[in-house]
């Protein structure tokens, strides 16, 4: 089955259990400090999650457009990568796991045709430290499940020890099987939303455990290991927890929050071990391949590396609040991602300069029907991935000159010390690869050990500044949180009256403490300019305006005017934000929430920062007093 089949047929699937389709949201989070990137479906429902009515109902489903930065070094074992289209559905405080586990079964077996004996499930070992009971209940249902299709499911605990013994459903506990934003319960901060989970493998075969001479020869084969036999396909995820400062209580309604990554389902129903095989890749595979006359089965790593990083990019940077190369967040990680596909086509001989563009020009083909996004930003796309493929070929000729030059100062010891390897690696984007081919040439070594724990300590770091950011965030439904949301929508209508209609938000980032906008416009505001914006959003607080939620399907909203990225191909009912008083609209946006009642209650506007955030992209500062 090709992929569009299985994402279409997965949405009518719900669909005919009363779900309502809903449509990707963008990439990038909307006033979500938690994270630079949507990772995961749940992220844009945790106002619904949490008990806010949506206005397409209890049930719904979409495939929703994810990227993980955190999945970068992971790409090159053929099942990671780092955008993905994750297909979802919903119960917002409406069914629970009978209804769900069995329906996500169905969907495999009966609509994609997986083979049900192959087949494995995992489900959670409980927590007493944190009140949360064994998921017997799953079990039970999962056995019920199975003995539909004849498959007598025994249960085990201790997998990782004992192996898979006869079993066809484990027991793991909080690294494996809860999941929340932020990971297992102990990193949860408060506000965090969770709950155990139910997860789903595919037996790629026993041929693919990975040789008796891998690490893995002396270990249990489970469904958990990195032995290559297993892949995970989908996980329930039953959100019921909220962490609060005195433990884990019970949200107001149980929710389910389903995930299954739609690269992952197209290659165990393609019958291939590998995610880049399928057609979601495979006219990628083929422009790389001419590009460089190298055969994908003869380089894998770098063919996966480039057809990953150069599509997610291609993503991140179509997005309608498109990502601009950068040294700074969502930017820094694009011009990562760009500079990382550069540097293996190297690898691979690619030497002519714009030949990204041929990578991103295939992307948008692939995909223009199902996300028109990449076909309106197309120009944008294809002109900042040249610019930046072309900066890194000047940086690489600086670290080349780099390296020249520390040559002399090892030719004594005859070896490159790992923190020089790294230096190469960080400041100028050498691959260790590419530095050990150098030093071979110039009869030198590498200290690779050396190399690996610098590498180890710059992953660790980057770790914990991404952790970091879970600060705050959207589960983070404060009052103070809530004023600086409405008052973001104060300050977009305020800008597009002061500089222009061309005026668009693309991108906020907002925590109880203060509002980070960005928006598009192209020269630094002046200090009149940034006064009158002040005292136009502090004079509709002061005459308190009323912010009225109005409900209705997307067309009505946008022919009465309301404003907001946001494009439909299904008949949405979306939430607009009405700011107004005696028939004079200040403000009217569609928004998914958290808002005041009125603008009276706000306090004190004022901008503490004007900067650029990237190429013809501002960034506003500000606090409420």
């Amino acid at each position: 089955m090709k992929s569009k089949e299985i994402r279409q047929k997965y949405l009518e699937f719900f669909q005919n259990q009363n779900h309502v389709i809903v449509d990707s949201a963008s990439l990038i989070p909307e006033n979500d400090s938690s994270s630079l990137f949507i990772s995961s479906g749940m992220q844009p429902l945790i106002p619904y999650l949490l008990g806010e009515t949506h206005p397409a109902g209890t049930r719904l489903v979409d495939s929703q457009k994810s990227f993980r930065s955190g999945d970068i070094e992971e790409v090159g074992d053929n099942r990671h990568n780092t955008f993905f289209e994750m297909l979802g559905n919903w119960s917002l405080g409406d069914y629970f796991k009978k209804e769900q586990l069995p329906w996500f079964f169905e969907f495999l077996t009966k609509t994609v045709g997986l083979d049900p004996n192959r087949i494995y499930v995992t489900v959670y070992a409980g927590n007493e430290k944190i009140g949360v009971e064994r998921d017997t209940e799953s079990v039970d249902l999962w056995k019920q499940i199975f003995k539909t299709v004849n498959i007598d499911a025994k249960d085990y605990d201790n997998a990782e020890a004992e192996g898979m013994r006869d079993g066809r459903i484990f027991y793991f506990g909080d690294k494996k099987n809860w999941w929340s934003r932020s990971g297992e319960p102990a990193n949860m901060p408060v506000g965090e939303i969770g709950g155990p989970d139910s997860e789903v493998f595919y037996d790629l075969g026993a041929d693919l455990r990975r040789h008796e001479n891998s690490q893995w020869k002396d270990e249990p084969c489970h469904v958990n290991c990195d032995c290559g036999r297993f892949i995970e396909i989908g996980n329930s995820v039953f959100i019921q927890f909220i962490k609060t400062k005195d433990g884990f209580e019970p949200l107001k309604q149980k929710n389910v929050d389903f995930g299954g990554g739609l690269e992952r389902i197209t290659m165990v129903s393609q019958g291939k071990d590998n995610v880049f095989e399928t057609d979601l890749f495979a006219n990628i595979l083929a422009k790389i391949s001419e590009l460089s006359g190298k055969h994908y089965r003869d380089n894998m790593r770098a063919f996966e590396v480039i057809a990953d990083h150069l599509k997610a990019a291609c993503f991140l940077m179509g997005d309608d609040k498109g990502v601009t190369p950068s040294n700074v967040d969502q930017g820094y990680i694009v011009r990562r991602l760009i500079r990382r596909a550069v540097r293996y086509g190297l690898d691979l001989n690619i030497n002519n300069i714009g030949w990204t563009k041929d990578i991103a020009e295939i992307v948008v083909n692939d995909y223009a029907d199902i996300y028109s996004e990449l076909n309106r930003n197309k120009n944008f796309i294809i002109s900042e991935m040249r610019k930046e493929e072309e900066k890194f070929q000047k940086t690489l000729a600086k670290g080349m000159k780099e390296f020249s030059i520390s040559d002399f100062r090892f030719a004594n010891e005859k070896i490159i010390s790992g923190v020089d390897a790294f230096r190469l690696y960080q400041s100028y984007g050498f691959p260790i690869e590419m530095t050990e081919e150098l030093a071979i040439e110039k009869g030198l070594k590498i200290d690779r050990q050396g190399f690996d724990e610098e590498l180890k300590k710059h992953q660790s770091l980057s770790r914990t500044a991404s952790a970091g950011k879970f600060k705050g965030g959207l589960a983070d439904s404060s009052e103070q949180t809530t004023k600086l949301h409405t008052t973001a929508h104060l300050l977009l209508a305020a800008l597009r009256q002061v500089l222009g209609e061309h005026v668009s938000q693309k991108g906020s980032n907002i925590t109880a403490e203060r509002l980070r906008f960005d928006f598009c416009h192209s020269a630094k505001m002046t200090e009149d300019e940034l006064t009158q914006v002040e005292n136009i959003v502090n004079e509709i607080i002061a005459q308190n305006y009323p912010v009225v939620c109005e409900e209705m399907a997307l067309t009505e909203a946008k022919a009465k005017g309301a404003t907001g990225i946001f494009e439909s191909k299904y008949e949405e009912q979306v939430k607009a934000y009405k700011i107004a008083k005696d028939n004079k609209i200040f403000s009217y946006e569609i928004c998914g929430g958290p808002h005041v009642t009125n603008t009276g209650i706000l306090g004190k506007f004022k901008i503490t920062k004007e900067e650029s955030s990237s190429a013809g992209i501002r960034r506003i500062k500000a606090v409420l007093e």
